[in-house]
């Protein structure tokens, strides 16, 4: 909507006028009343800080005089007497010192310690309200030795943040014979500055920070506590230091405490000291505020009502009927001739309204007369429009058709081609490099790769020609006795490695009771469970894969049931899926690959085996897929069919045959362990294997070895010299390396463990190594078969064994002399980490009493109660000394 030039130049004339006043008596109320609040808050601030200046000085000034009052005690000349030592009186004399420093104590409840100091700074007497012992010393009296003055005073913050005051009076003899008295010691009274504190915390206003600096712009006092014991930067103090010499309020941000604009007023006290008391400047003037409000207010609403006044007038007068005609002359625009404007006062806008409804009129007239003659025209055209539209229906129809049959075709051969190029470019490539290269690098890694390919070949033309058999309907299958533990076993071993490369969880559960034995292809259901379980590893990035197995027994049906929390799939997308050569989407091709094959399959290979494939999904949940197989239980009646009832029975029975020496393993492993001793047997216990490890001594040189050689496997120690394990880890997996890397550690609380699997590492083992849990860890990741338990009974009995044994116990006696010297000395950071290797190092060589003494130990200094860490020192050592006696005991 557009304003008329008459309104706007009303306005422009008008508003002016009432505005430039307002706005000047606003602006002159608003000086006024900042400038008398900033010269009330100046006075109150100063007067204020000047009392708690006095104040202040007159503690301080009266704890100099009581120490100086007390250096001229006669018991403490008595005491200081030459022949003290010698006349027997050195008992007596103190105890009447003691005396006058208690008295002094119990007059002056501020004052905690009374110390009598040599000049040497040696404590000669000492009296503490708390009973605490003298101090050794003190972190200013290398100052007072330098000084020459007679009285001082300093202020120590602690690393609580309070800070105390210490007054220090020097002591002369009174030997008035001599030219120059000499000094006897001094007098160093400590005090708790309650007045200081009190002060501190008093405040004129609200939101007033109090602070106490030394010279050097450390806060002392604050009467924010947590501001004890920063610093303000050296700009800042340097505005202090001026405004203390001016002495008047003005206004400084601090950053160094926050980033509030302030008015500050500073003092300097005596030793040094500046006193400080800042208020926020939106403080200050929060007294003058109500006032400016109010007058801005009036200001305000004075300057949006008169014009907006003036604006409505001119609009009801002009602007009004001017937008009526100009709304209905947009209505004819737009073709609505039904317009009509209302009867208006009889002056020159009435007579503009009437003849714009005559203008109307007459072309409502014209309109009538063209729709007639147009009416038989488009009748005509009306009809011969409606038997295009049919047949553009039907034609498109048709080419939707054909283009999808082409399509169809299209993406089947694209996607036949793809699969089968990719292997066939592999084996074609490496097969020149080998026949071309007679010294070919990686030969071994040519083959292997033109290997799988080859496989993966192999097994796209089964595909092809098993979907084929079953178009023709000549794919035979078997019926021969199957046992389901030992097949679930088997679809595990294949599956969980893949889902653990993905870092997916794979779960089986079972539902009992199920069939021992069931009839049927062994070979064709391995295939099923094996393709739709590898394609829910496949379109599965994070959740878990879940196998349920349960007994249909009024159909006499066993079910699989495979559940994923992948991609999922649309009700379109499920009809498509068992469909040959057809996926999800064509995004589903060109993201995860395939031919869309296997399901096609392993649904008709279903039905073969007697049963079916169903399936359940939705979009961003995951899939379902139901596979239910005829047990045939009923046609091999004369054999007993025993029914697995219990957790124990699922297990899979071993093959006996299998000879675990005679397993050799092609992996590189990576050991990084600090300690020689578990060194030599953790590459013993790896050789059960036939595996032969490399070692890192340090994580650093982990990090080095494992980018340049490619290991299968590392096994990481996490408390390591030069660089610790944790850092190491996160390292390797900031350089990409993704292969699997076994934490080793003592600390095995839920927190620690959490912690290393968070940098990267896959899997943490525990120190002293558990056999079944090393084991578990090879098995996992390097796919080896385990052993039976005579095996490891054997190389724990070995002559190897039994020399790394006897090597570490050999040491004993210098972690014996270790420990003691670290105890006696109170180095506890090094004991705590000496404690934790022994921990580690003496569960895996069998030294139980050692590592459950190390373990205690160490928890207690890695917490904050420490009051049971000479007991738990002393105990360690104690079972060091133990097993050193044990081992000596039948020699001797």
């Amino acid at each position: 909507m557009k304003t008329s030039k008459l309104s706007i130049r009303l306005l422009w004339y008008i508003t002016p006028l009432v505005i430039l006043p307002l706005l000047f008596l606003g602006g002159f109320t608003l000086t006024n009343v900042t400038s008398s609040t900033q010269k009330q808050a100046e006075l109150i601030v100063s007067r204020f800080v000047e009392q708690q200046q006095q104040k202040m000085f007159n503690y301080i000034d009266s704890f100099h005089s009581t120490t100086k009052l007390l250096s001229t005690s006669p018991v403490l000349s008595d005491f200081l007497a030459d022949d003290l030592r010698y006349n027997g009186n050195y008992t007596r004399r103190l105890g009447a010192l003691m005396d006058v420093f208690a008295s002094y104590s119990e007059a002056y409840p501020d004052i905690i310690s009374v110390n009598l100091v040599s000049p040497n700074g040696k404590s000669d007497a000492y009296y503490s309200s708390s009973l605490n012992i003298a101090p050794d010393s003190y972190p200013f009296f290398d100052q007072v030795l330098q000084s020459n003055l007679g009285q001082q005073q300093f202020m120590v913050q602690k690393k609580d943040g309070t800070t105390s005051l210490y007054f220090i009076q020097r002591i002369f003899s009174a030997d008035y014979y001599l030219k120059r008295p000499q000094q006897l010691g001094f007098i160093i009274v400590h005090v708790e500055p309650s007045i200081l504190n009190t002060s501190i915390l008093e405040a004129p206003y609200n939101n007033t920070l109090n602070l106490l600096l030394t010279n050097d712009g450390k806060i002392l006092f604050s009467s924010d506590y947590d501001k004890r014991g920063n610093y303000i930067s050296e700009y800042e103090l340097k505005q202090i230091h001026e405004l203390a010499d001016l002495g008047k309020l003005s206004t400084i941000e601090l950053s160094s405490i926050d980033k509030v604009e302030r008015m500050i007023y500073a003092v300097q006290m005596s030793g040094g000291y500046y006193y400080v008391s800042t208020i926020p400047k939106a403080l200050l003037y929060q007294s003058g505020r109500a006032i400016s409000l109010i007058t801005a207010l009036i200001v305000i609403i004075s300057v949006v009502t008169l014009p907006l006044l003036i604006f409505i007038v001119v609009r009801n007068l002009l602007l009004n009927p001017i937008e009526q005609l100009g709304a209905a002359s947009h209505r004819v625009g737009d073709g609505d001739l039904s317009v009509y404007l209302p009867a208006h006062n009889n002056d020159e806008v009435g007579v503009l309204f009437n003849d714009f409804n005559h203008m109307i009129n007459q072309i409502r007239h014209y309109q009538d007369e063209l729709k007639e003659y147009k009416h038989h025209l488009e009748d005509k055209v009306e009809s011969r429009t409606k038997a295009l539209e049919t047949m553009n229906s039907q034609l498109e129809g048709a080419i939707a058709q054909a283009e999808q049959a082409n399509q169809l075709k299209s993406r089947f051969l694209a996607n036949m081609s793809h699969e089968i190029r990719t292997p066939l470019t592999a084996i074609m490539g490496f097969t020149e490099q080998l026949l071309h290269t007679k010294k070919a690098v990686n030969d071994e890694l040519h083959l292997s790769t033109i290997l799988r390919n080859s496989k993966h070949l192999l097994e796209l033309i089964n595909n092809i020609l098993d979907l084929s058999k079953i178009e023709a309907e000549k794919l035979a299958v078997e019926r021969e006795p199957l046992s389901v533990v030992e097949l679930v076993h088997d679809i595990d071993s294949i599956i969980r490695p893949l889902a653990q490369e993905k870092q997916l969880t794979f779960e089986i559960n079972y539902t009992l009771p199920l069939p021992q034995t069931i009839y049927s292809d062994a070979t064709r259901l391995k295939q099923i469970l094996i393709n739709i379980a590898s394609n829910a590893v496949k379109f599965t990035e994070q959740g878990q894969i879940t196998l349920d197995i349960k007994y249909l027994e009024d159909k006499q049906f066993i079910e699989f049931a495979i559940e994923d929390t992948g991609i999922g799939m649309s009700e379109h997308e499920v009809e498509r899926v068992f469909k040959p050569f057809e996926q999800a989407d064509a995004t589903t091709t060109r993201r995860f690959g395939g031919t869309g094959l296997g399901l096609c399959i392993s649904k008709n290979l279903a039905q073969l085996l007697g049963g079916d494939v169903h399936l359940e999904s939705e979009p961003g949940k995951g899939s379902r897929f139901c596979i239910q197989i005829a047990c045939h239980l009923d046609e091999n009646a004369e054999h007993a069919h025993t029914m697995l009832t219990a957790i124990e029975q699922l297990t899979p029975t071993k093959d006996q045959q299998l000879s675990f020496a005679a397993n050799s393993f092609d992996a590189n492993i990576l050991v990084a362990e600090d300690n020689p001793d578990n060194q030599v047997l953790i590459k013993l216990l790896l050789q059960t294997w036939g595996l032969e490890p490399d070692i890192a001594k340090n994580g650093a040189e982990a990090v080095e070895m494992a980018l340049v050689n490619d290991y299968q496997l590392i096994i990481m120690d996490m408390q390591m010299p030069v660089m610790g394990g944790l850092e190491a880890t996160q390292m390797l997996r900031h350089a990409a390396y993704d292969g699997p890397i076994i934490a080793l550690t003592a600390n095995v609380m839920k927190h620690d463990v959490d912690t290393y699997l968070k940098a990267g590492c896959d899997e943490a083992l525990a120190k002293p190594i558990d056999k079944d849990a090393l084991e578990s860890v090879l098995v996992s990741y390097l796919h080896i078969e385990k052993d039976s338990q005579s095996k490891w009974d054997s190389l724990l009995n070995s002559d190897k064994f039994q020399q790394i044994n006897e090597n570490y116990r050999s040491k004993l006696p210098d972690y014996l002399v270790e420990v003691t010297d670290l105890y006696n000395s109170g180095e506890w950071d090094q004991l705590r980490a000496l404690a934790h290797n022994l921990k580690g190092s003496a569960g895996c060589f069998g030294f139980s009493n050692i590592h459950h003494g190390a373990a205690t130990l160490e928890d207690n200094l890695r917490g904050r109660d420490h009051s049971r860490r000479d007991y738990l020192a002393l105990s360690l050592i104690e079972a060091i000394k133990y097993t050193i006696q044990q081992a000596k005991s039948p020699k001797e």
